[in-house]
């Protein structure tokens, strides 16, 4: 659903999208690539940077796509006809999600070339290619029914999805170099600066070029839609909205004219315009969930019609609950919500007194 407040933002490529296989240049040195993805959510942005890396010119790619076949074949497109001769240095993945880090042991073992990621996500991104934590299988099964997704059969497939991570990022790369908060990347010409965002994944990574008011959001700074923000069964009692909000913080120093470069969606300029959106958004959202856990105690089942107003396929079930969670455990862990497991084994929250 777009943004009711998107005339904020602007477009300066309006709608002109990269097709699949090719690339499109957004600023010098900056090359745009458009991936499918079979979600909902059908697409993702990766980038192309002009790199030089001990004294060979070639390019580092930000961000992979899944596995499949395919990703893979409209990789092999890019490589023939966009390249111009020149390899593939380098490749960086903003966090672990599959559709950032899926294609990463393929394109790393092709090209020879090293992965950069922070340690927190390439860890967690090995433990989930072999148990689909958070994302399927019987322990995410047993965490959403602990939360009132009691339907059997919603059920029943959160736990037949024990295979889903894995059978998008089937494998990732035995070594990789590490980003940190901080860290500056000679990129070619250009100097990008990590910035480490927390609650969409668990250290995710932006890149921030001052020289060219560049910023690579990854998922932190979407321009149409609000980052996903979950509570999975590997940290049940944790509190990621307020680390994600808290994370936004870290941009509002950046430049007026900074052009975002999101994962999804178009490239914008109006970063603090939507800064202020996503705050919004999130403080309207904690107040609907107080108003309906001050009529009566709430499970995250029962204020799924409450935060989406659409109806929700599996897929988009599984991370509406995991957001609902989230917006619980915000209000919980300031003390204004208060919670308690019934006999049924569900926990729910109603307003402190």
């Amino acid at each position: 659903m777009a943004n009711p407040q998107e005339s904020e933002l602007h477009y300066p490529l309006a709608d002109q999208l990269p097709a699949a296989g090719t690339t499109l240049e957004v600023a010098p040195g900056v090359r745009w690539v458009r991936m499918r993805l079979p979600f909902a959510l059908d697409h993702i942005n990766l980038w192309l940077l002009e790199d030089r890396i001990e004294g060979i010119d070639g390019w580092t790619i930000v961000d992979c796509g899944i596995t499949d076949e395919p990703t893979q074949a409209a990789w092999e497109r890019v490589f023939a006809d966009e390249l111009a001769g020149r390899p593939v240095l380098r490749v960086i993945a903003t966090h672990m999600h599959p559709d950032h880090i899926g294609l990463a042991h393929w394109l790393t073992e092709r090209w020879q070339c090293a992965l950069w990621i922070s340690a927190t996500d390439f860890n967690v991104a090995r433990i989930s290619s072999q148990s689909t934590t958070g994302f399927g299988g019987e322990r995410a099964a047993a965490f959403f029914a602990s939360h009132g997704l009691t339907d059997p059969d919603a059920v029943a497939k959160v736990r037949a999805r024990a295979n889903y991570y894995a059978g998008m990022v089937p494998k990732v790369p035995a070594a990789f170099r590490r980003l940190m908060d901080g860290m500056v990347l000679a990129i070619g010409a250009r100097e990008w600066r990590c910035i480490a965002g927390y609650g969409h994944a668990p250290e995710h990574i932006a890149l921030h070029a001052p020289s060219a008011d560049l910023l690579i959001s990854g998922d932190m700074v979407l321009p149409r839609i609000s980052t996903n923000v979950s509570v999975y069964d590997v940290e049940p009692e944790s509190n990621p909205l307020t680390l994600y909000l808290d994370s936004l913080a870290r941009y509002e120093s950046l430049p007026v004219a900074t052009l975002v470069l999101p994962s999804h969606g178009k490239p914008f300029t109006g970063l603090h315009a939507r800064i202020r959106q996503l705050r919004l958004h999130h403080d309207h959202r904690l107040a609907e969930v107080m108003a309906a856990c001050g009529e009566r105690a709430c499970h995250a089942a029962d204020l799924l019609p409450v935060l989406f107003k659409r109806k929700l396929d599996l897929h988009q079930t599984t991370f509406a609950m995991g957001e609902s969670v989230a917006h619980l455990h915000a209000l919980w862990h300031t003390g204004r919500l208060v919670r308690t497991r019934g006999q049924d084994g569900v926990w729910r929250f109603r307003a402190a007194d």
